[in-house]
């Protein structure tokens, strides 16, 4: 039996033995600077239910407003940042460790502390947007935000790449150990020769991957959409790829050309079930998989029941007017006191939430509730939380019937339970800039703060009231602005700081 067989086999069993908590935080170290201990970060939006909410038991509203950017951490970082930041306590030889992945396809880790390169690693040339049929990321290389499994110590991620001698150019999905960023064996998988659908072959050319992958018992899932602009012969795409075997992937795809998984928050998981939101097809008369919520079951495997799947009843309009139901990921919620309890949350860029029951997705035009609750388009990561007076969910949006006085890009509704549950606008208020918000709170509820940053606006971060919305913390002084934030991004709470990434750095702010 070779070496690599034996490790494949030791990963398989590690991942199998820990399957009921294979995204839970791994233990907290303490951050040797401020003595905070500090919870890893290990997906986007700190979870597999995607609700973006972090747990800090000295952040209040009252310290929050003395929050500055630390001006000893240097973190720098070739290429522009689009994923989101991760943290792990303890994650390199008991470093606490800040990783952070570029267009420019490298990644690298931080002291937590101190912004000290660990480890640097390159993944290859990124693809010019010269050489794309469409698109509007130059140079083309990580946008997705990749997903660490604490067990192995492994972070996963995709690179699209470039060869330097044949210009091929190819998706390649990465297993890099956390302690040095040395490639694990057997490792990268290339998409474009190993995955298909049916008859219908991966084309790394006309496919995007811009939504957070996941990892649920073993498995690493990769979801795919199309190039801004939707050129190409592109589908939507949910790839597995077990890290016993990763040369053996299954994938999902759209029936139709379109439809693609490009949401920034991508796969959300509840135990073995995976939810992914698609966005608009291409001369589609029936519905094939596109402007959709979809539950998988491990693999990934897609029934086609309506029991697994949401597709609003205007749906082939919404292909034609490309209102994509899929620029905002899956949020699973559960709402006590509500029938039914256990809901899925879409957004769409019609401006409309949409609840659905997460035993029981409906099929076409099936919600639990629907509401209009922006003039435009809503696409980012959002956000939900619950406190004493209610539970929220936040997004990025121009509101629709915002309380008197109140207007901007921000947005929270609250979901009140009833049968079936209602939707109110909360508040409204103003990110300047197009941020991905989430969500801090003492103990999981109380002291809730919305933050989000001015994302190619004013590129500040702000934080707001979780139930009001008032301004908790105004951006800071003159030089805290951060830099060039691509837009979707999303801050990540960690150690009692808050961490930005911008193009070629990455902020912390303290209090």
């Amino acid at each position: 039996m070779s070496i690599r067989t034996v490790f494949f086999m030791l990963t398989a069993i590690l991942a199998a033995g820990t399957s009921g908590c294979q995204n839970a935080s791994v233990a907290g170290t303490t951050n040797r600077r401020d003595g905070r201990v500090a919870s890893s970060v290990l997906e986007h939006h700190n979870g597999p239910r995607r609700d973006g909410v972090y747990i800090d038991s000295t952040l209040t509203r009252k310290s929050a407003a003395t929050f500055h950017i630390d001006p000893t951490f240097r973190a720098r970082v070739p290429g522009a940042i689009y994923a989101q930041l991760l943290y792990v306590a303890g994650g390199s030889w008991g470093r606490d460790i800040l990783i952070a992945a570029t267009e420019a396809n490298n990644v690298a880790a931080f002291d937590a502390a101190t912004g000290a390169k660990v480890w640097a690693r390159s993944l290859g040339t990124p693809v010019p947007l010269s050489e794309l049929p469409c698109g509007n990321i130059d140079p083309l290389g990580i946008t997705g935000t990749p997903v660490i499994d604490p067990v192995s110590n492994t972070i996963f991620l995709d690179a699209m790449t470039k060869s330097d001698t044949t210009g091929k150019k190819r998706h390649l999905i990465f297993a890099l150990s956390l302690k040095d960023g040395s490639m694990l064996p057997g490792w990268p998988v290339d998409v474009s020769a190993t995955v298909t659908s049916g008859h219908i072959a991966f084309d790394s050319s006309v496919q995007n991957q811009r939504g957070a992958l996941a990892f649920v018992k073993g498995m690493v899932y990769v979801p795919y959409g199309g190039h801004f602009g939707d050129c190409g012969n592109y589908h939507g795409w949910l790839v597995g790829v077990p890290i016993a075997n990763p040369r053996a992937p299954r994938a999902w795809a759209t029936g139709a050309r379109g439809g693609g998984s490009w949401a920034p928050s991508g796969v959300a998981s509840e135990n073995d079930s995976l939810f992914i939101a698609t966005g608009n097809t291409f001369a589609a008369i029936r519905w094939a998989g596109g402007e959709a919520l979809l539950r998988f079951n491990a693999g990934p495997a897609f029934s086609g029941k309506s029991a697994d799947f949401f597709a609003p009843a205007d749906w082939h309009m919404l292909d034609i007017m490309d209102r994509d139901l899929g620029g905002t990921g899956p949020m699973i919620l559960d709402l006590p006191g509500a029938t039914p309890a256990k809901l899925l949350v879409g957004l769409g860029k019609d401006g409309k939430v949409y609840l659905v029951d997460r035993n029981n997705l409906g099929g076409v035009g099936r919600p639990v509730a629907v509401a209009k609750v922006a003039t435009n388009p809503v696409i980012n990561a959002a956000a939900a939380y619950t406190t004493s007076r209610g539970t929220y969910v936040v997004f990025k949006g121009n509101g629709s019937d915002c309380p008197a006085g109140q207007s901007g890009d921000l947005t929270a509704v609250r979901i009140m339970p009833g049968n079936p549950p209602t939707v109110k606008t909360a508040w409204c208020a103003r990110q300047n800039g197009a941020g991905s918000p989430m969500v801090s709170t003492t103990d999981g509820h109380n002291e809730a703060i919305v933050w989000s940053v001015g994302a190619e606006g004013d590129n500040r971060l702000h934080g707001f009231d979780g139930d009001t919305g008032q301004v908790i913390f105004a951006g800071g002084g003159p030089g805290e602005v951060i830099g060039l934030v691509r837009r979707f991004h999303t801050p990540i709470l960690a150690g009692g700081r808050i961490y930005v990434a911008a193009d070629g750095v990455v902020k912390a702010f303290v209090r």
